[in-house]
């Protein structure tokens, strides 16, 4: 298999300073089958970009975080659909935004339905994020609340953007979900998944905190500026009251692999047939999926498959139909912040990971590389 093109779009954009570097992993059942870096951790440093460079992969995470959240269903201590009220306190009295008083500011109501695990899981609880809701936005700037990303258990607890189970919206629903498995397991989120999710899939370098050897090898982020890419300073609050479950853990091409293995079925399996076809089944609306950005700085708008009735699973994105660059349908995919992707395909046996470190999210750049790379993987 050729991965000429994918790797000449790669080398174009590392050499027109597009992008500092990258690294892509594509994987069948059995392992991985192609990997290749090309570029620099750090713009203007002379370290190149490996198999072992680490990635902060932002909403990645949630994957991982809510097979996690789906083997405590399994084990009996969790359910799907009951209200989490009883394990989280802040979930009783939860507040809906509801347009503006005669002053302008924001207006809110109680909430009409429970939080369930179910919601959290597949962005249906209200829970949104300031740079996917300008209403949230506009509540957050007329308060001055706290962003979620400071790590504080008082900053989670927000007003949702409509009742529970209503609607779809991107947010911190799998932070909260985090918080849920914490309360369920009786364990830190982080020793949890290196437990059960990480740990039993071997994915060593993949965590919340860097241990000396792992900054060592971990890649910038980076915006573009007038020369092209720069490095900008970057890092999560070091000892978080909520541990970011949406969005917080660092981890390799190759860890990720391993992962996607798992969600195609090889592997060591952490999760039941029946509970994988739940997690690969839509748990919304068709059509949903992408969002509107309300903070160009941090995301561009991101709709990956126009027209397609996409929708959210309990964990990933899923593709219902052919994409037309390779993928089966009913494959499962999903992103990260600084413009990582992956996707799994349980009907083919092949999956794909793509790791930069850029922001702002959906850069059309990388998206075309990661597109790049699916054609190649199924030779479109």
């Amino acid at each position: 298999m050729s991965y000429s093109r994918f790797e000449d779009a790669l080398a174009k954009a590392v050499a027109e300073r597009r992008i500092a570097g990258a690294v892509a992993l594509v994987t069948d059942r059995d392992g991985a089958v192609y990997e290749h870096a090309h570029g620099a951790r750090t713009a203007g440093q002379d370290v190149a970009m490996d198999a072992g460079t680490l990635f902060w992969i932002a909403s990645m995470t949630k994957a991982l975080v809510s097979v996690g959240a789906l083997k405590l269903v399994e084990a009996g201590k969790l359910t799907l659909d009951e209200d989490l009220a009883r394990l989280i306190p802040e979930f009783a009295d939860l507040q809906v935004l509801d347009g503006v008083d005669a002053d302008g500011k924001p207006k809110v109501r109680p909430a009409r339905s429970p939080i369930t695990l179910r919601r959290l899981l597949s962005h249906t609880s209200g829970f949104a994020y300031g740079f996917t809701s300008p209403d949230l936005l506009a509540w957050a700037t007329a308060t001055g609340a706290a962003d979620p990303s400071s790590g504080s258990r008082a900053a989670h607890k927000q007003p949702l953007v409509f009742d529970p189970g209503q609607d779809y919206i991107y947010g911190i629903g799998i932070d909260w979900a985090g918080v849920v498995i914490e309360a369920a397991s009786g364990q830190r989120l982080d020793a949890y998944l290196a437990e059960q999710v990480t740990g039993p899939l071997g994915m060593a370098d993949t965590g919340f905190k860097l241990s000396p050897d792992q900054a060592a090898r971990a890649a910038s982020v980076h915006v573009r500026g007038p020369e092209g890419v720069m490095p900008i300073p970057f890092g999560l609050p070091p000892e978080p009251e909520v541990m970011p479950g949406g969005g917080g853990l660092y981890s390799t091409a190759a860890d990720y692999g391993r992962f996607l293995r798992m969600l195609m079925g090889s592997g060591p399996q952490l999760l039941s047939e029946a509970t994988m076809r739940e997690l690969a089944t839509l748990q919304t609306a068709p059509g949903v999926g992408g969002f509107k950005s309300a903070l160009p700085g941090m995301s561009n708008d991101y709709d990956p498959y126009p027209g397609m009735p996409t929708g959210y699973g309990l964990a990933t994105l899923i593709t219902p139909d052919p994409t037309g660059d390779g993928r089966r349908g009913g494959s499962l995919t999903w992103a990260g912040l600084a413009n990582t992707y992956y996707w799994a395909d349980p009907v083919d046996g092949r999956g794909g990971v793509l790791m930069t470190q850029l922001l702002p999210f959906a850069d059309p750049e990388v998206l075309e590389l990661f597109k790049a790379l699916e054609r190649d993987a199924y030779g479109v």
